[in-house]
């Protein structure tokens, strides 16, 4: 016994166990990447926003607008499992993935599954290859309680998925939102109907929203944009006068030249594209920076011009707008808010327009092209756009229809008569090379 206990205690057997160790760590390592990583997606692509999201989404915020509440005062809001599956879809979409998860509500408890690309987590491998999650969450009497997780096959303790929880949405981008939601929510009750959530607005809403969407560091980056586009408005309506229009290639061009110049120290021309748009949009809106960014209230301001795309001034409103919600929630967003406009204005607006819906479709696809082919678009743009390469001949759509006018010509939304005007905006804008969706679908 002695000799034997001798043997495995001498210094060169203890060496060989120790540098087993390594080993055995790296087989148990692959065994699990094995059970966790599956070739295929367990679940299909979300759907996509509908008119009547699109509505019941703008509903709640009217019925929770932080603007009229006051804080620290217990609010609940009912959200729908489509509602969930929605804000999940969204979710991924801002962490830059295909929205592929789903919500299943029970009596107590919500069991979510999700399907997410290995090359978020780990590029060099994760080509082709899949992490498919599976959680149940338990109600309690506060926040829910993660009670199962599975990836692949591989079962996770849910301690240790807790753990890891705030990197994961590092990792995602989403931490900021995740870390307000806690601050905010008191508890959930789930059915298998809907899920309540009991949440109270803090003290300093407005500051943590924009913290939450434009982190400093991307608040910093739109003030650079900021900056140039307040220098540039004067300049042009020192040349042209403030009354003079200005078509909006004089705008793009600088604005994009700045982010290929920024994108040669931050490497990240995506985020650039993203604040330039952001900046150009806030201006012909008319709404400003400060709504999304308190501070902007003190950053230079851009004078007020009158910029037209296709000789009118509405249309680089749908334009420009329409790309930054798609830079920033994708285009099936984007398409959805932007028809959700013109059905509302149809009902006693100012009329249904195809017009519109064209210059929101072109808008998306600029929007799309930013963020997939950032490079790409910063080249031509910078050297110089006319507005044939932004947006085809569409005088010709119809426009200005009530609704039973709408409905008399066209069927409604969906209708084959209004499907194929949707197709002959679709064919136009595949006739423009920077915005043709060959040139997305191989950036995809």
């Amino acid at each position: 016994r002695w000799q034997t206990a001798r043997m495995r205690l001498c210094p060169r057997n203890l060496l060989l166990s120790l540098c087993a160790l390594p080993v055995v760590a790296g087989l148990a390592a692959g065994a699990a990447l094995l059970l966790a990583v599956d070739n295929a997606p367990t679940v299909a692509l979300a759907a996509e926003p509908a008119l009547a999201d699109i509505a019941r989404a703008n509903a709640l915020l009217h019925q929770h607008d932080p603007r009229r509440a006051l804080p620290g005062i217990t609010r609940a809001a009912a959200l729908s499992q489509r509602d969930l599956g929605l804000l999940l879809g969204q979710a991924a979409r801002r962490a830059g993935m295909a929205p592929r998860a789903q919500v299943a509500l029970g009596d107590g408890h919500a069991d979510l599954q999700a399907s997410l690309p290995l090359t978020r987590v780990w590029p060099a491998i994760g080509a082709g290859r899949w992490l498919n999650v599976s959680a149940r969450l338990q109600q309690t009497d506060a926040l829910p309680r993660l009670d199962s997780l599975r990836i692949g096959q591989l079962p996770v303790p849910a301690w240790l998925a807790v753990a890891v929880l705030p990197n994961a949405l590092q990792a995602m981008g989403l931490r900021p939102q995740g870390e307000l939601a806690l601050d905010m929510v008191n508890r959930v009750a789930f059915t298998p109907q809907r899920a309540v959530v009991a949440f109270a607005w803090p003290d300093n809403l407005e500051q943590r929203l924009a913290d939450t969407l434009v982190p400093p560091l991307e608040q910093a980056r739109l003030k650079v944009y900021a900056e140039r586009l307040a220098g540039l408005t004067q300049e042009l309506r020192a040349e042209l006068g403030p009354r003079t229009a200005v078509p909006l290639p004089r705008l793009l061009q600088p604005m994009f030249a700045l982010a290929q110049q920024q994108s040669l120290r931050s490497r990240q021309p995506a985020k650039e594209n993203r604040a330039a748009l952001l900046v150009l949009a806030s201006l012909v809106s008319g709404r400003g920076l400060h709504a999304l960014v308190p501070s902007a209230s003190r950053w230079p301001r851009q004078r007020p011009l009158a910029i037209t795309l296709a000789g009118r001034t509405d249309t680089p409103q749908h334009y420009l707008v329409s790309a930054a919600l798609a830079v920033e929630g994708g285009g099936p967003l984007s398409d959805a808010i932007g028809l959700y406009k013109e059905v509302a204005d149809a009902r006693g607006g100012s009329g249904f327009s195809f017009n519109d819906l064209a210059a929101d479709r072109a808008g998306t696809r600029f929007g799309l092209l930013a963020t997939q082919a950032p490079e790409t678009l910063q080249a031509r743009l910078a050297a110089g756009v006319e507005e044939l390469d932004l947006l085809p001949a569409i005088a010709d759509l119809p426009e200005d229809m009530q609704t039973p006018e709408f409905q008399l010509r066209f069927g409604g939304v969906g209708a084959p008569a209004y499907l194929r005007v949707m197709a002959d905006i679709e064919t136009r804008l595949d006739r423009l090379p920077l915005l043709s969706l060959p040139l997305l679908a191989r950036r995809n």
